[in-house]
């Protein structure tokens, strides 16, 4: 990959690659730290790196990035003051954005990457499967017990209302 290549691949897919990782992690700070290191590691390793590749190496390098986030963000613990439900906010009470974010975030971090990067960012199961490092079935497995689990949630009338 060249240096233009490079560019080229950044301007094309760096929003689609914050967007995903924004809509996992849920903090912004967070979701440009991980992207900026998925871009590093890509301009570190592009000459090894194939340009009609970039997207698939980009997303694989992002979400590996976000898992490890993940893994160091369990080790720490929120007081109880500090936790998002104890938030006061004047926004309404219901309404379908945030129905649908509590809904994917009920998921498990495998199920909700899963559902982004198919419905969200219309990748094929085979692109899943190498961005994740899954078989093509086991994609389709969790990815369907992802979505009943969503519809679940969805149908659910105390959850909605």
């Amino acid at each position: 990959m060249t240096e233009k290549e490079y560019n080229q691949c950044v301007n094309d897919y760096a929003d689609n690659v914050f967007r995903f990782i924004m809509k996992n992690l849920k903090h912004e700070e967070d979701a440009r730290d991980v992207v900026q290191t998925a871009f590093e590691k890509m301009w570190i390793n592009r000459a090894d790196i194939d340009n009609a590749r970039c997207k698939s190496y980009l997303f694989t390098v992002a979400y590996n990035q976000m898992i490890d986030h993940l893994r160091k963000a369990k080790r720490v613990s929120l007081r109880d003051e500090f936790r998002e439900e104890m938030r006061v906010s004047d926004k309404p009470a219901h309404n379908t954005r945030k129905v649908l974010e509590q809904a994917l975030g009920r998921l498990s971090e495998t199920q909700r990457s899963l559902v982004l990067l198919k419905d969200y960012e219309g990748y094929s199961y085979e692109e899943i499967g190498r961005i994740t490092g899954l078989s093509e079935s086991q994609v389709k497995v969790y990815l369907h017990r992802a979505r009943i689990q969503l519809k679940n949630y969805l149908v659910s009338p105390e959850n909605v209302l």
